[in-house]
């Protein structure tokens, strides 16, 4: 059975259906949970996701495209999320999450969760942990060092530093803003 005949027979009372349903997505979802709340956090609000596909399967539309039920439960698990957040409140965010928020309501937990969310993914478009744009966004942006120490750290003239700080801040726009509607990847791959 695909992801949308499952959440079929879960929407028709199918327990092992949510059972099979719960152990292909629970370990994704819980690692991407793991970047937005507490470790001791995330087993409760999957459990309560897949609660909420239970009480809400009969609601789900499938729209044919691969992966539209992973997306469906990963809104569902950034609503549960939210829900727990906010119900602890502000004391409940830490201070780095706080900062990772960018532009998102410093007061609302729920919106920090998820602009950290966001964030960590428009990161990893950035490529390898150890590439040189990550080393410039880390040096640069995160570390916040002129582009002449950046430069002598790195051993690259300060032209290459702009120039790749340049083509990160285009690569996190992109990330954070999403592929817009009728958007085709270019022929022969990326640049």
């Amino acid at each position: 059975m695909d992801d949308d005949e499952l959440i079929a027979a879960v929407a028709d009372g199918d327990d092992s259906a949510l059972r099979e349903l719960f152990w292909r997505h629970a370990p994704w979802l819980a690692a991407r949970l793991r970047s937005v709340l507490p470790a001791a956090d995330v087993e409760d609000v999957v459990q309560e996701t897949f609660l909420a596909v239970w009480q809400g399967a009969r609601r789900y539309r499938p729209a044919g495209a691969a992966g539209a039920a992973g997306g469906w439960l990963w809104g569902i698990a950034r609503r549960q999320a939210a829900l727990l957040l906010r119900r602890r409140g502000p004391a409940a965010v830490s201070l780095p999450a706080l900062l990772a928020a960018g532009g998102a309501r410093a007061d609302d937990p729920a919106e920090v969760a998820v602009a950290r969310a966001d964030l960590d993914q428009a990161v990893a478009a950035l490529g390898p942990a150890d590439g040189p744009e990550r080393e410039v966004w880390q040096l640069l942006y995160l570390e916040d060092r002129p582009v002449a120490e950046v430069a002598k750290l790195t051993g690259i003239p300060p032209g290459t530093v702009k120039s790749r700080a340049h083509r990160v801040r285009r690569l996190l726009s992109a990330a954070l803003r999403g592929p817009a509607p009728g958007d085709q990847p270019a022929e022969g791959g990326a640049r």
